[in-house]
């Protein structure tokens, strides 16, 4: 009976380093993770003030093949910390926050209108 107490005791002994080899483990991997994902993320600088494109989730589904996913630039009110944004839209008069991830700098269009020539794409006219 001596022997198989002494037996058993050390049998939970090593299931007991098992176990915390496993925890140890699992922390390694979770810490490995985490670095790998922080390093991905994008941070964006968004100011109050600035103008933004929302993306538009909803069109997942059915988007069209040219229809763009971001919608009409919104001003941007208040930026928290965690990356919770309050943009304002003005064609709505509504107050919508939002995720950070969401939204991109809205730059204007910076190509000069003056000079350019127009072509029209009508079928060409031959002589004979």
């Amino acid at each position: 009976m001596s022997q198989a107490g002494a037996k058993r005791k050390l049998q939970l002994s090593e299931l007991e380093e098992l176990r915390n080899d496993a925890y140890a483990s699992a922390r390694i991997y979770k810490a490995r993770t985490k670095v790998f994902h922080d390093k991905h993320i994008v941070r964006k600088s968004i100011e109050p003030g600035n103008k933004v494109w929302l993306f538009n989730s909803k069109l997942k589904l059915f988007p069209g093949k040219l229809r763009s996913r971001w919608n009409s630039p919104y001003q941007v009110q208040t930026v928290t910390p965690h990356g919770a944004i309050t943009i304002f839209d003005p064609k709505k008069g509504k107050t919508l926050q939002v995720n950070g991830q969401r939204l991109k700098q809205y730059i204007k269009d910076s190509v000069p209108t003056e000079g350019v020539e127009s072509v029209t794409l009508a079928d060409p006219i031959y002589s004979t």
